[in-house]
């Protein structure tokens, strides 16, 4: 931790589409190297294929899908007279948030052979159904956290 303390958590102002600090966190966990503009249309171009395939507001689709993906425990190594444990506590509810959207972007990401907004909706109503490469990752996670139960009583 740094001497100053914890970073205190800015406030992101929601995007001007939607008028959601979600869709907003959403852009800024696709744009590469500052390019706002292009990640905007990636997204906003996702958001109008999840209409026109589900015919629902895709806002409510995206919350959803983030519900879907957004993991209730996780495992923290913990040392312990020399032996380093894997101990699973309860993922905070921003933290959580965080790691739903980076894994959403980054099975997006992996998915080929089609421009990105597609990949991204297709990601998005992928979670929506609980399939996929990002609800993969929080089973994965789940499973950790299930297998080192045990040293749940080495929490701080």
């Amino acid at each position: 931790m740094p001497r100053r303390g914890p970073a205190t958590p800015r406030d992101i102002p929601p995007d001007p589409v939607y008028n959601s600090v979600l869709v907003q966190k959403l852009i800024n966990k696709v744009m590469l190297d500052g390019k706002k503009s292009t990640a905007e249309k990636i997204v906003y171009g996702a958001m109008e294929i999840i209409r026109d395939k589900t015919k629902q507001d895709p806002l409510t689709v995206l919350e959803k899908a983030v519900q879907n993906l957004t993991p209730l425990l996780e495992v923290r190594p913990r040392r312990v007279g020399g032996a380093t444990y894997q101990v699973p506590i309860e993922v905070p509810p921003r933290r959580g948030l965080s790691l739903a959207l980076r894994w959403l972007v980054r099975a997006a990401r992996e998915r080929k052979g089609m421009p990105m907004r597609e990949r991204l909706a297709a990601e998005i109503l992928d979670a929506l159904n609980n399939t996929g490469g990002a609800i993969k990752k929080r089973e994965e996670m789940h499973r950790m956290a299930e297998a080192n139960k045990a040293f749940a009583h080495y929490r701080w």
